[in-house]
């Protein structure tokens, strides 16, 4: 059986937000993405939902969430 082609758990999505496209978690990245994710109006969200669907987008902003929290506060 193939894996999907998408995270489906928090674990699977940092590794491939960290290893794969090698973008550290930092707190600035997560609270920019977070202001993207959580805006629906916005075009990139928009078109995240539309490719994706609002389940995925839900769980993204989730798991944003999940990595906000987990994240040592900034000084």
């Amino acid at each position: 059986m193939m894996p999907t082609p998408f995270p489906e758990t928090y674990e699977q999505w940092c590794h491939c937000i960290t290893v794969e496209c090698r973008i550290p978690l930092a707190p600035a990245f997560v609270a920019q993405r977070l202001t993207v994710w959580r805006n629906a109006q916005l075009e990139e969200t928009v078109r995240f939902r539309q490719l994706y669907g609002d389940a995925h987008w839900r769980l993204v902003i989730g798991w944003f969430e999940r990595a906000e929290h987990e994240l040592p506060a900034l000084p």
